[in-house]
């Protein structure tokens, strides 16, 4: 694992000139706290796909930020068999789950080309001692992955297959978004089988739904090529099930 991580003496894209700063940065850091932050941080060669990150059961020292690409977090049931946890984009941190056990408890696999920055976790600490916002941040980013966790829970656990694949490709369209690409088209890195997995259905399902959405002029599915042609529809779907779901309650 760490064969892949070094310091790229000269060649580096600091903090401050990196495009995913406004994810990963705390806000109102000043240029001398930004250089402290940015000496403790380790950017990573490129790796490919099918390389880990980490695996269940080693040792916790880093957090990781991805800079481009993608990552899947999976852990092993009882028959060896994988269940995928999350996917990680870039500007989004992997490994917080291990700060109390300082053990990962799952795995994470690079899905395609991808690039990292480590961050060593007792510098980080160390730093954050200092630097105020900084602890704010990973508290922020923390609070930010517990929420996103429950939601995805609520659906995986309450919602019909169609809401699944809907939340889903909405929950990439806003993370995109948010990374200054397109909303409405992108690429998925990960396999129908991967989706299935983790939205807890079977591969035909994923592949059926994808095929009814197109039907439906909800996209246009050109292998892993996504292309939201309805986005209000797509967030209406959601938000119907929602509504009708609250008025069964009541």
């Amino acid at each position: 694992m760490t064969a892949h991580v070094f310091d790229i003496k000269g060649l580096k894209t600091s903090c401050q000139n990196c495009s995913l700063a406004e994810l990963c940065l705390p806000l109102g850091l000043d240029q001398v706290d930004v250089d402290r932050l940015d000496e403790i941080v380790r950017r990573a060669r490129p790796m490919n796909a099918g390389d880990h990150l980490f695996r269940t059961g080693d040792a916790f020292r880093s957090l990781y930020a991805v800079r481009a690409g993608s990552v899947k977090v999976y852990s092993l049931d009882a028959d060896g068999e994988e269940q995928i946890l999350g996917f990680h984009l870039p500007g989004e941190l992997l490994g917080m789950d291990a700060i109390s056990g300082k053990a990962h408890a799952c795995s994470a696999k690079v899905l395609e080309t991808t690039s990292v920055c480590e961050i060593p976790f007792e510098r980080l600490q160390e730093l954050s001692l200092r630097l105020p916002s900084l602890q704010s941040q990973l508290f922020r980013l923390l609070s930010q992955e517990i929420i996103h966790d429950e939601a995805m829970l609520l659906v995986l656990g309450k919602k019909p297959a169609e809401e699944r694949l809907a939340t889903f490709l909405l929950s990439l369209s806003e993370r995109f978004h948010r990374r200054g690409f397109s909303a409405t088209e992108f690429n998925l890195s990960m396999s129908r089988h991967d989706i299935g997995n983790y939205l807890g259905l079977a591969v035909e399902t994923v592949s059926r739904l994808f095929r009814r959405f197109q039907d439906d002029g909800l996209l246009e599915v050109q292998r892993k090529h996504i292309l939201i042609t309805d986005l209000p529809r797509l967030r209406a779907m959601v938000h119907m099930c929602d509504h009708a779901e609250q008025g069964t309650a009541h």
